[in-house]
């Protein structure tokens, strides 16, 4: 009896022992790294305090808010708010519009900031590369609204470049481009591409330059042309970066530039068709109904479904290449 209470107090002890054994090198850890710990403390109250502490405003998108009553006062309404955004006429229309729009925005910054990033790593001169990058990257900085004043000044009706200088010299007659709803799902790519290929041109080239110049040599010394360099060296090397940048941008494939679609069409009707999305049609019903739980809705609904989508497209990377998955 005496060696089978010994036995279970053993065995008791063994869970504890073994938990202690866990925690000390955690301690131990945080003793030699205290210092990094502080310096990460006030990017974490940050992160708390901008991202995390406003998530309480969800409910908002289950409430029928009553801005007498307040948030915590107002009656729930379950799922009738996000009803609207599939119930209404233009529900198809804002959706297709918003997918056709970011996979066409998630392929054309692939290909042309990777493509322009390998041309500019093959510049020899320092200075002539620093001068594309300044060139390529200050769009970035220009605001929507800038950017449309620009896309304006070539396509006005009446002073308008293309109307009153390049249209004319190919004998081609004045287009009405702001009535002309054509030529829109060209134009906003053409802007999106423009205005961001100098962020991405940035990042595939840091990518680039860390590939050890070894490689390129021995695919010198081989006979490899800069094509198969390009294909079999550059491009496998910097998968691990092409793939996070595009699974990020996949997170945001059901969010929209507000303000490409609404600034640069400078809200001309006729052009709705093509370049309503989902963020514009809901900021016009807010200014039309005053709902604040309608655009709530729309948010939660754009956040939990591009969350969805990173994880759907990092399991199906983890499953061809586990190296070049963003988690």
């Amino acid at each position: 009896m005496a060696n089978q209470i010994a036995e279970a107090v053993t065995a008791a002890k063994v869970p504890r022992v073994k938990a202690i054994a866990k925690v000390k090198p955690q301690l131990n850890v945080f003793r030699k790294y205290w210092m990094f710990y502080v310096m990460m403390l006030p990017a974490i109250v940050l992160l708390v305090v901008n991202n995390y502490i406003p998530m309480f405003g969800i409910m908002i998108a289950f409430k029928n808010i009553n801005y007498a009553d307040g948030i915590l006062g107002s009656e729930w309404s379950g799922l009738r708010n996000f009803e609207y955004l599939f119930k209404t006429s233009d529900a198809w229309i804002i959706t297709r519009n918003t997918l056709l729009y970011n996979s066409a925005f998630i392929v054309l910054n692939l290909v042309f900031p990777l493509a322009f990033a390998i041309m500019l790593g093959e510049i020899k001169s320092r200075f002539a590369a620093k001068v594309h990058q300044t060139i390529m990257f200050l769009p970035y900085f220009l605001s929507m609204v800038v950017i449309s004043y620009l896309v304006f000044g070539f396509m006005s009706d009446e002073h308008g470049y293309l109307n009153s200088s390049l249209l004319p010299a190919f004998g081609i007659e004045p287009v009405q481009w702001y009535f002309t709803k054509e030529v829109w799902p060209y134009i906003l790519p053409i802007v999106n591409t423009w205005k961001s290929m100098g962020y991405f041109t940035v990042i595939y080239m840091a990518a680039i330059i860390g590939i050890d110049d070894e490689y390129y040599e021995a695919a010198t010394i081989d006979g490899a042309s800069k094509w198969k360099q390009m294909t079999r060296i550059t491009v496998p090397l910097i998968m691990p970066v092409i793939t996070i940048m595009t699974l990020l941008q996949i997170g945001k494939i059901f969010n929209a530039d507000f303000g490409l679609f609404f600034q640069v069409p400078r809200e001309s009707g006729v052009l709705f068709p093509v370049t309503n999305v989902i963020d514009t049609y809901v900021y016009r019903t807010f200014l039309t109904v005053g709902d604040i739980g309608l655009s709530s809705a729309a948010g939660l609904l754009q956040s939990v479904v591009g969350f969805a989508l990173v994880f759907l497209s990092n399991w199906v990377v983890r499953r061809i290449n586990k190296e070049n998955a963003l988690f």
